[in-house]
Formats: C-alpha cells, sequence, structure tokens
C-alpha cells in the first residue's frame, strides 16, 4: 500500500477531491492510504500557536521550527523510508518523472506551509526536498499537496483502466498530448481529421507524433529543446524559446 502523511493546519481539507473519481475508488480499495495530521496538536501553549514573527522582522508569520518538528517526528520517525516534501513554489518545479519517481517510493510525506514560509531549519533538520508545482503563489500548501497527490495515485498500479491512456498523454514521452476527437464527427462545421478515421494505424499513429511534437514546439518551447536534446540535435530549422522565470513566494 502507498502510504501518504499529510502534515497540515487544516486537516479536514483531506481527502476533499481525493477521495472522489479514480484517487476516491483507489482510496477506498485500500491501494493507497491517507492520513492528515493537524500541526496544531504539537504546539506547546494553549493558544496552539504554529508560527511567529520572522527573525529580522518583516511581513507575516513564520511557522516554527520546534512545533513541525514535532510533528514530523510523530509522523515519520527517522527511519521512515518515504520522501519527504514541502510544497513550496521555490521547490523544483514537479515533473511526470518526479512523480513515477515517487510511485516507486513506499510513499510520501507532505508538509503543507502557511503563512510566510517555514522556518529554514526544519526543512534542513529533517530533510524535506521543496517542490513546486507552478510559478505561482497560493494561500498554502494544500491545494498544491492535490495536485501531487493525484498526479501520484492515477500512476499507481491498477489505479488506470488502461495502461496505455499513462503512456500516450502529456509529458509521458516528453511532449505535449496531441487533439483528441470524438463523435459527432461533424460539429458546427468542424469535421475530425480525415486520417484519424481512416482505419490506417501507420498513418494515424504518424500524425499523432506531428501533433505532439507541433503543439510543444508552439507552446512548451522548454520542452521542445530538451526534447531536442534528448533525440540527440535540433532535427530541423526550429529554435526554442525562452522559458519562464520563477518568482519565490510563500506556498505553491
Amino acid at each position: 500500500m502507498w502510504r501518504t502523511s499529510i502534515l497540515t493546519i487544516f486537516p479536514d481539507m483531506f481527502p476533499g477531491p481525493l477521495g472522489l473519481s479514480l484517487a476516491g475508488r483507489a482510496l477506498a480499495a485500500g491501494v493507497w492510504a491517507l492520513e492528515a495530521t493537524d500541526i496544531r496538536a504539537y504546539a506547546t501553549d494553549k493558544h496552539r500557536s504554529v508560527d511567529d514573527r520572522p527573525a529580522g522582522g518583516g511581513p507575516g508569520m513564520v511557522m516554527r521550527a520546534d512545533v513541525l518538528a514535532s510533528a514530523v517526528d510523530a509522523v515519520a520517525p527517522a527511519d521512515d523510508p518515504r520522501p519527504r516534501l514541502l510544497m513550496s513554489p521555490r521547490g523544483v518545479p514537479l515533473t511526470q518523472a518526479r512523480v513515477a519517481a515517487l510511485v516507486a517510493a513506499p510513499g510520501v510525506v507532505v508538509l503543507c506551509g502557511r503563512f510566510e514560509g517555514v522556518d529554514e531549519r526544519v526543512i534542513a533538520g529533517r530533510k524535506f526536498e521543496e517542490v513546486s508545482v507552478g510559478d505561482f503563489v497560493l494561500s498554502g500548501g494544500e491545494v498544491a499537496a492535490f495536485a501531487l497527490l493525484d498526479a501520484c495515485v492515477r500512476l499507481l498500479p491498477g489505479v488506470m483502466g488502461k495502461e496505455a491512456s499513462g503512456a500516450e498523454e502529456s509529458f509521458a514521452q516528453g511532449l505535449l498530448e496531441y487533439p483528441q476527437f470524438t463523435k459527432p464527427n461533424l460539429w458546427e462545421g468542424h469535421a475530425i481529421p480525415e486520417v484519424l478515421t481512416s482505419g490506417d494505424h501507420a498513418k494515424v499513429a504518424a500524425w499523432r507524433r506531428d501533433e505532439a511534437e507541433r503543439l510543444t514546439r508552439e507552446r512548451r518551447p522548454d520542452l521542445w529543446a530538451r526534447h531536442l536534446g534528448r533525440a540527440g540535435g535540433p532535427g530541423g530549422s526550429e529554435k526554442p524559446g525562452k522559458g519562464s522565470a520563477k518568482k519565490p513566494g510563500p506556498e505553491g
């Protein structure tokens, strides 16, 4: 069983959307397990405080190392082999390859930050890997955790009905997914591309590959550049564009 432990000040948010659809059915079937722990339960004062003013001054509050460490140690002792992840916009961007690696682990421990962020000492002392789901800032790490866990759970054995569905979607081969069509064949004057109804599987595969490359080249020049690098050369006259810059923030 793939075990997930969430550390949050809002445990009632879970399982939330993870209790529905594919993830929810897999949770009910025991394919994976989810435990949400209230960080406030490890506070030591009567107000159950988990944060304090930032050292050196500045706006907002910072989550305390001592309270967080107590929560982490209770949920994931030192010998727990699961990766420890902190959802943070300054973290390494989450990729499909990283998701696949996390699925191969026994599960994950996810810390959901709040306020201005987490005391740096607990990040280093408890060996948290910071992970970002995008170059934007959220109110807390919980929504980012939903995205990470959904991406992982759907790859667990038996969760998706057909393995090919995962193999052909965006990022699985380093490219964005090709366009999809279904009935009716003609809708508002637009027909399904003729090649898709030709019955020629080789031509369909070639069209899908060409379209995946076109979309990746146009929409994600960063992915296209990496794809060309893996392919061993430019393979044409296309030139990759510039990627986006990351703006740090408290959670995301």
